[in-house]
């Protein structure tokens, strides 16, 4: 039998792979589970989306190949999001790139700019497609930790010279996967100066632009001046409509970039569904009036997650966008042994912050994806787990919260 290449060997487990089984055997023993590992919300899409793709699975040529083309109206309807929302403009056809969801995008971009002897930089805890890609493409990442000392940020500055002579990508995620952090304008700013001093491209992931509370509106990286020269842009239908198992979304940028993560799509996939293209048009051009009450459910979820943590034992800062809180534990609990605990002994789901990398221990996410009666029910649980733990080790905490995360760019 053939073995598995270097490649294959040097992936890690996925975080959710293993969940889905553990769920089913749970729930055949009777258990009531409450799963808050997955960014999926229990939400419908807009009414609007859910009529369209009826409509469109019945007409034909919506059920050919789309190829790397896909549905211009697609094309066409994220040119105007992106142009209402952050008054960029793209080119449809040769500035925008449909995705089968933003992850998979994500991972191949690196099999267009990354090989041996090069390397990512990327956040730890942090997406795993972006570690994911740079192992397939026999890269090094270069995994830097995001921690409450430096503002869940990332800092060039602390990146040993070396690594950023070889450097050729640095992903960004903000608003943030797991740590629900957002980053200052300014650090932005410098990221965008500093890619382009080094000559490395900025892949940023902005698939929680849409999904933000008090009054705190999300940027795109393009907002900020020069961007355009070395960034590209990473967006998905998933979060902000309720559609993840739908996985449709886009990257825009200059054609350089776009067009590269398309050449390589051309020779894995030949595109997304048409009729769920022309759905996601209808999302975009048709459902900004619903997109305020589907985020006022989620802060109202937020709300609940944040009180009920808290009041558990666990002091979480309130995030300001994504659909997660990153809650702390005391030092000398690892995460991974709360997250069997709380899944084996109380039947909720949660991701241990190790599950992301050594970077993130001593936290676990929560994705507020439920009823705020579902999580006040999780949080009470969680808490049992904890003072269990606790009756066997000490209690010193951790916090969730950014040191000065909004007063410019942290430092470690």
């Amino acid at each position: 039998m053939p073995a598995y290449t270097d490649r294959v060997l040097s992936l890690p487990e996925y975080p959710l792979s293993g969940i889905p089984e553990k769920k089913r055997e749970l729930i055949a023993r009777g258990v009531d589970v409450i799963d808050l590992g997955a960014g999926d919300a229990d939400l419908s899409p807009p009414p609007a989306v859910i009529e369209r793709i009826s409509e469109a699975v019945r007409i034909p040529t919506m059920s050919r190949y789309g190829f790397a083309l896909g549905l211009v109206e697609f094309r066409e309807a994220v040119a105007r999001f992106m142009k209402r929302r952050f008054a960029q403009d793209f080119h449809p056809i040769k500035e925008i790139v449909p995705l089968i969801g933003s992850k998979e995008g994500l991972s191949h971009l690196a099999l267009a700019y990354a090989t041996r002897g090069d390397y990512t930089i990327l956040p730890e805890p942090g997406y795993n497609s972006y570690v994911g890609g740079t192992l397939l493409a026999e890269a090094t990442p270069y995994k830097y930790a995001l921690r409450p000392e430096n503002g869940f940020l990332i800092d060039l500055d602390r990146v040993p010279s070396e690594v950023l002579k070889k450097a050729k990508i640095l992903y960004l995620n903000y608003p943030n996967n797991p740590t629900s952090a957002i980053a200052p304008r300014e650090y932005l700013e410098e990221m965008v100066r500093r890619c382009k001093e080094l000559d490395i491209l900025l892949v940023y992931d902005n698939a929680y632009s849409e999904l933000a509370y008090d009054g705190y509106v999300p940027p795109s990286i393009f907002e900020i001046e020069g961007a355009r020269d070395i960034a590209i842009e990473f967006h998905s239908m998933s979060k902000t409509y309720n559609m993840t198992g739908w996985r449709c979304g886009w990257a825009c940028g200059k054609q350089e970039f776009v067009g590269a993560v398309a050449k390589v799509k051309s020779f894995i996939d030949t595109g997304t569904f048409m009729a769920i293209q022309a759905a996601a048009a209808t999302a975009l051009d048709k459902c900004a009036d619903w997109i305020p009450s589907n985020v006022a459910e989620f802060q109202r979820r937020r709300d609940a997650a944040v009180e009920s943590f808290s009041e558990a034992g666990f002091p979480v800062a309130s995030p300001k966008a994504t659909m997660y809180i990153w809650c702390p534990l005391p030092k000398n609990i690892p995460s991974a042994v709360f997250g069997e605990r709380l899944l084996q002994d109380e039947g909720v789901v949660v991701l241990p912050g190790s599950a992301f990398g050594p970077g993130g221990e001593g936290f676990f996410r929560v994705s507020f994806i439920t009823s705020p009666e579902r999580l006040r029910e999780a949080a009470t649980r969680a808490g049992r787990v904890l003072k269990r733990l606790q009756a066997q080790v000490g209690v010193e905490v951790r916090t969730s919260a950014p040191r000065e995360q909004h007063q410019g760019m942290a430092r470690a």
